[in-house]
């Protein structure tokens, strides 16, 4: 052996030493810079704002067009308005997985088959989605528009009642209070004397009216609070499957597309049969579209896209926060 070899060896140890050290540290300092790279959870992140801009924008546009068109009392089906929605949406939604996720088609067929218990969990809110466009279009034709915008701000209250029920959600005193003051405020904000308000119609039942905008508060709350419950439940089971159990092209196809899809396709069966059983001879004698007209068709357009980002506000914010963005809109239109 040579006479350097302890030598040698001491070093060799040391260095071995320094560098496990060094190893050490840096995975100490990576694990520091990932910590401190960690955003706290916000209240709302940017996406939730984004579509609650959105949503705002949205429900504004979609009351001007509404108000246009059912100021003359279009005697088209409210049924077939549905209908139209719906298969809007439906179109809307595929075209985003073909074209956005570029994910073919049968993917969608495929999803609600094997996602069938939540496709029935669906016909609870797609039934109250659907009587609430009906509904719609029976207050404004039946009440003034500042009238409905006064009483439809009831639905914020609806909503955080049913959040409370069925999501076990707290809210606070502060919470509490900040909604009823909202509700109040944007009702004194709609509120115009009977001069400047619009004419009161021969054909125009107030309590008719009322009831139908009050429905509208409840199918809206409810309704809400519902799909917020089903499309985060799957989403939390999907994120909580280990990775060996769960391929990650399936965990793709829990986006809100396909669950748009499947909302869709079950609203449209229910209206299906709706419309086969109550107004067949109707359709039959006057065709499925008697009566409507141009600014009619746009809010088949605006109200479908008003339900696709409502379904995103659903992911990215709560209910609860829909309610606000809805608030917002009125002030907005009025």
């Amino acid at each position: 052996m040579s006479p350097h070899a302890p030598t040698e060896l001491m070093a060799l140890s040391s260095h071995s030493s320094e560098s496990n050290v060094s190893l050490d540290t840096i995975a100490q300092e990576k694990q520091g810079l990932v910590n401190s790279g960690e955003k706290k959870p916000s209240a709302i992140s940017a996406n939730g704002l984004k579509v609650l801009i959105l949503l705002a924008v949205q429900n504004c546009s979609k009351n001007l067009f509404m108000r246009f068109v059912m100021k003359e009392h279009p005697k088209f089906l409210t049924s077939a308005a549905v209908l139209g929605v719906e298969t809007v949406k439906l179109v809307l939604s595929l075209l985003y997985i073909q074209f956005v996720e570029k994910k073919p088609l049968s993917s969608a067929v495929e999803f609600i088959k094997q996602d069938r218990r939540n496709t029935i969990l669906m016909a609870v809110p797609a039934t109250l989605y659907s009587i609430q466009m009906t509904m719609e279009y029976i207050a404004l034709s039946n009440l003034d528009a500042s009238v409905f915008s006064v009483l439809v701000q009831t639905k914020l209250l609806t909503t955080a009642g049913c959040a409370v029920i069925v999501l076990r959600r707290s809210i606070r005193k502060v919470q509490l209070i900040s909604l009823f003051l909202l509700t109040i405020g944007v009702m004194l904000c709609n509120m115009k004397d009977g001069t400047s308000g619009e004419k009161q119609d021969a054909e125009m039942d107030t309590t008719k009216g009322i009831i139908a905008t009050l429905s509208i508060s409840a199918c809206s709350g409810f309704a809400s609070v519902y799909t917020e419950k089903v499309i985060k439940a799957k989403r939390k089971i999907n994120d909580e499957l280990p990775n060996s159990l769960t391929e990650p092209s399936k965990k793709e196809q829990y986006g809100l597309a396909y669950t748009q899809v499947q909302l869709a396709f079950v609203s449209l069966v229910i209206m299906g049969l709706y419309c086969m059983t109550v107004e067949l001879d109707v359709i039959m004698e006057k065709g499925l579209w008697y009566g409507f007209n141009g600014p009619a068709f746009m809010t088949i357009f605006v109200s479908a896209t008003g339900g696709l980002t409502v379904a995103a506000v659903l992911k990215f914010a709560d209910a609860v926060l829909k309610g606000y963005a809805t608030a917002i809109s009125v002030v907005l239109t009025g």
